[in-house]
């Protein structure tokens, strides 16, 4: 029987302090004094900069237990002299310089009375030239591009320019913001220009019709309902056309949780306002399910036939879970299911996971499964179903683009941002738009769609990447990293952002290739205006490694069904 990551593996903490989940260090051994910073070393050291350009500058401190860490969001930066280059304290920009006018300045990093410093030194040269990247792009309506620009100076160097004015010359084909992200509003061409004084580059951009295979992604963004979503971070939302079996009748509902650690599509029956849909008969009765999650929600509800179509592709006829917890008795195993979208934090779940079911041989065999039900007179029973009857995932149906999805969504900064789009592309190598490229594929566990992660020297099999999670759920002692306390027990609140490495191996044990990722205090993070963060952490006890949402920033992750081919092996898989 297949593992059912909605039951065992789905984390959908939606509160900031929602996660009820503990602490798993229990030692009652004597207390350690918590490291101090000893010492802080400003990189890069003593560098030259041109007029109107900006700089990165980094601080690494070291602690009274030998370890380091990135303190650049951490510390407070200053300039000594403000009028040859200003420093920023701003979340996200942290220490990043802009050259104003010639001269020298300290640039001093201050964490309590502990400092680091080095000179910058900003030379006169001049800038000549400019280029604009990528140059010719071209996009669907709806999506966004970011742009960016180098400049050459006088001395031959190319370094970034900070005064840069961004323009679009047809402003309803596409807008562009201060920062070089163009977003696209209808189709068109449209010369997108950076300046700085009297030197400027421009490149053209096209706008198209959307890919038929393409299903935009809003983390905390438009497609998110600001009713469920007030508390809920990292939130990836799309949205699915859903009609009558048969016949034209639709609607088109958003706010849907995207969710590659699960299979099918599940919605509130609240959202079904405008169509009829078909229940799905156990024997004499109607077929229900119950799913539980790891957080301790569940839900409950009929299965019911839909037919649903994933951005412009044909629909296909589904069995789908429609969430309703007055369908007749809930079971006693089902506990208190959720009532209603604002309780649950999204109106549906789109799983488009490794399996094409969500419970697979096992429940075709074995009637007390855990998840399925025929419900008649008052009572629901065990039942076994059918592959046909199970809740599937939609995207295994597809004529054509059958084979996975692919997740891309853009880097996110540290401190956050927010709100960020991405997209969600159906198929693998089955069209020029999801053409695999550099990408390392790692094969599943067939039964369990599970892979390998070693962190900390514990190597966790039974680990997966999962968009429903909203964080990097793992087991950590408090010598890694220290959980927070109070209202958001659960959490890691190191006191400094911390750079962590794993290894990511296949279920068998290869390939096998490192990943680098960081930690941040989630009790700063959550007092942020922001909503998404790549830095989110969270304990979770066992042997799973859950590379929730944050894994997906600034990747294309590849996830492969099952048994079903492409040019990166069979499914089940994922590959980035």
């Amino acid at each position: 029987m297949k593992s059912n990551n909605v039951i065992m593996l789905l984390l959908i903490c939606a509160a900031a302090a929602g996660c009820s989940s503990t602490n798993g260090n229990t030692s009652n051994g004597p207390s350690v004094p918590p490291a101090s910073i000893v010492s802080i070393t400003v990189a890069p050291s003593s560098p030259a900069s041109s007029l109107s350009t900006i700089r990165q500058f980094t601080a690494m401190g070291k602690y009274s237990n030998n370890s380091f860490g990135d303190l650049t969001a951490a510390v407070t930066w200053s300039s000594s002299h403000t009028a040859v280059a200003s420093i920023s304290n701003t979340a996200g920009s942290n220490g990043l310089a802009t050259a104003l006018t010639p001269g020298t300045t300290t640039i001093t990093a201050t964490s309590g009375n502990i400092t680091g410093s080095t000179v910058l030194t900003v030379n006169s040269e001049t800038l000549v030239s400019l280029v604009i990247a990528p140059q010719s792009p071209s996009i669907d309506v709806g999506t966004t591009k970011q742009f960016t620009v180098s400049g050459t100076y006088t001395d031959a160097t190319t370094q970034t320019p900070s005064l840069v004015t961004w323009s679009s010359s047809s402003t309803p084909v596409a807008t562009i913001s201060t920062t070089g992200l163009a977003t696209s509003h209808a189709t068109g061409t449209t010369v997108i220009t950076a300046s700085s004084g009297t030197v400027a580059d421009s490149t053209t951009l096209t706008v198209t019709l959307a890919s038929l295979n393409i299903l935009p992604i809003t983390v905390n963004g438009s497609l998110c309902s600001a009713a469920t979503s007030a508390n809920y971070v990292n939130k990836p939302c799309v949205s699915v056309t859903v009609c009558t079996p048969g016949t034209s009748t639709c609607q088109i509902i958003s706010d849907i949780l995207l969710d590659t650690g699960s299979y099918g599509l599940r919605l509130f029956k609240t959202t079904l306002t405008d169509v009829s849909l078909t229940q799905v008969a156990s024997g004499s009765g109607s077929l229900a399910e119950c799913v539980s999650f790891a957080d301790g929600s569940s839900s409950w509800g009929p299965v019911m036939t839909a037919d649903v179509i994933l951005g412009q592709e044909p629909a296909v006829t589904v069995p789908i879970h429609v969430i309703d917890a007055t369908f007749f008795s809930v079971p006693a195993g089902c506990g208190i299911p959720d009532q209603s979208p604002s309780s649950a934090g999204f109106n549906g779940i789109l799983g488009v996971g490794l399996f094409a079911e969500d419970c697979g041989a096992g429940c075709v065999s074995v009637a007390n499964n855990g998840l399925y039900y025929s419900c008649s007179g008052s009572t629901c029973t065990g039942t076994k179903v059918e592959l046909t009857s199970q809740v599937q995932n939609p995207v295994a149906l597809l004529p054509q683009d059958n084979n996975g999805v692919i997740v891309q969504l853009p880097a996110v900064a540290t401190g956050g941002k927010i709100s960020i789009d991405g997209s969600l592309i159906l198929g693998i190598g089955t069209q020029s738009n999801n053409t695999p490229s550099g990408v390392t594929t790692y094969q599943a566990d067939p039964n369990t769609g599970d892979f390998i992660t070693v962190f900390n020297g514990i190597t966790y099999s039974q680990s997966f990447i999962d968009s429903g999670s909203n964080a990097l759920y793992f087991s950590a002692s408090s010598s890694v990293l220290t959980p927070c306390t109070g209202g958001n027990t659960g959490w890691f609140c190191p006191s400094f952002l911390t750079s962590l490495s794993a290894t990511n191996k296949g279920y068998a044990g290869t390939p096998s290739k490192d990943v680098t990722f960081q930690i941040g205090n989630a009790d700063n993070l959550f007092k942020s205006s922001n909503m998404v963060f790549g830095e989110l952490g969270g304990s979770w006890p066992g042997q799973s490694f859950d590379w929730g949402l944050p894994f997906y920033f600034g990747r294309d992750v590849y996830l492969g069904i099952e048994g079903k081919p492409s040019s990166l092996g069979t499914g089940p898989y994922w590959a980035y």
